[in-house]
This record gives C-alpha cells, sequence and structure tokens, in this order.
C-alpha cells in the first residue's frame, strides 16, 4: 500500500486544491477532504471518522491542513495516528482569534454572554457557545508538525504560533512578507519550497 496524506482546507476553500500537493509527494496518494463541518465538535466526528477509513487504506497517514482546517484536525485527530503533518497558517489559540474579534466588533464577554450569537460587519458570527467550547477543550497535539507562517498574517501574531510551536515541539518556517491565505506566485513558490525541503531526500 502506498502511504497516505489529506488535504484539509481552510475557510472558503475546498478539497480540490489537493491537486497541488500531488506533485510535491508523488509517493503519496494525496486525497483532498471535502468536509461540512463548521464547529470543532462537529469536526471531531467528521474527521475521525474520514481518517479511520483513510489510514485503513494505506500504509501510514498524514495530513496537510490551512487555517482553520489546521485547527479542526488538532481537536479531531489527536489520539489517532497521523504520520506527519503540514500545517500552512494554522489557528493555534482559538480563544485568542475569538477574544480579538470582540475586540475589533467591540462586543464584551456580558453582551455574547446574554445574546448567545453576534454577527460581526467583517463578515464572521461570534458565538459564546463556540468560546466556551475552546475555553473548555484545550489542544492536546503531540503529532510531529511543521508550521508555515507569514510574517503578515492579520490573524494570529506571530508569538502566539511561536509559543505553540514551542509548546508542541513544532517546526516553524515564517515567510517575512507572507499573509494568512498563501496564494501569489511569490507565496506558493515559497510554500512548495518549504515542503521540499522537509522531505526525507531533500
Amino acid at each position: 500500500m502506498k502511504k497516505g496524506l489529506i488535504y484539509i482546507h481552510g475557510k472558503g476553500g475546498s478539497a480540490a486544491e489537493a491537486a497541488h500537493y500531488r506533485a510535491l509527494f508523488p509517493e503519496y496518494d494525496v486525497a483532498g477532504f471535502d468536509y461540512k463541518s463548521e464547529t470543532p465538535w462537529a469536526a471531531r466526528e467528521e474527521f475521525a471518522a474520514y481518517f479511520d477509513v483513510f489510514r485503513s487504506a494505506h500504509d501510514g497517514a498524514g495530513i496537510i491542513a490551512n487555517s482553520i482546517g489546521a485547527f479542526f484536525s488538532m481537536h479531531a485527530l489527536a489520539d489517532r495516528e497521523v504520520a506527519q503533518a503540514w500545517f500552512i497558517s494554522p489557528i493555534v489559540n482559538m480563544e485568542k482569534l475569538i477574544s480579538d474579534m470582540m475586540h475589533w466588533a467591540n462586543v464584551t464577554e456580558s453582551e455574547l454572554q446574554a445574546r448567545g450569537e453576534i454577527e460581526t460587519a467583517f463578515g464572521e458570527t461570534l458565538s459564546w457557545e463556540y468560546l466556551c467550547w475552546v475555553r473548555s477543550h484545550p489542544l492536546a497535539w503531540r503529532v510531529p508538525t511543521r508550521i508555515l507562517y507569514g510574517s503578515g498574517d492579520h490573524l494570529q501574531a506571530p508569538g502566539t504560533v511561536q509559543a505553540f510551536a514551542e509548546q508542541t515541539g513544532a517546526e516553524m518556517t515564517v515567510m517575512e512578507g507572507g499573509e494568512h491565505w498563501f496564494h501569489t506566485e511569490e507565496q506558493m513558490a515559497f510554500l512548495d519550497q518549504w515542503i521540499r525541503s522537509g522531505m526525507p531526500n531533500a
């Protein structure tokens, strides 16, 4: 059996993006995961079920995940046999991000608790249930992990990601001028080189 690799997209992305990574991982069977979950508690069921089936058909399985996809993966697959993880702009401290978004929207914690959900002008829905769940379910990620982070990431400060990398033993690479969404020609070239540099035969 071939080694397997699951591509897990971020918000607004799609499983079709997995096609980009097949040339970078020629020895792997790379599959795009078209998940439906919008919360970490839903992802725990959906992601774990998908991973178990995929893992059973391959000689080990790793993941490459973007943004919220990485966050969901860390909650859903922490107790699974994930061989290796490649994270691109992963959300590693959701409580901090929600707190930041509350500040941007000028929403207090008491207001959010009272209303349950609040729509923001920047397109995100703040949720008291989500915030409480994140607080009561801290991450416990121990999978060998490489992280790619852009210094211009507007969602997470460098120190937030660096602290996570130190806590989990992950290897962190920073692209100066990179954004949360790696999409320009220059950013994708950097991403591709980052992947190649970490391959066993590099």
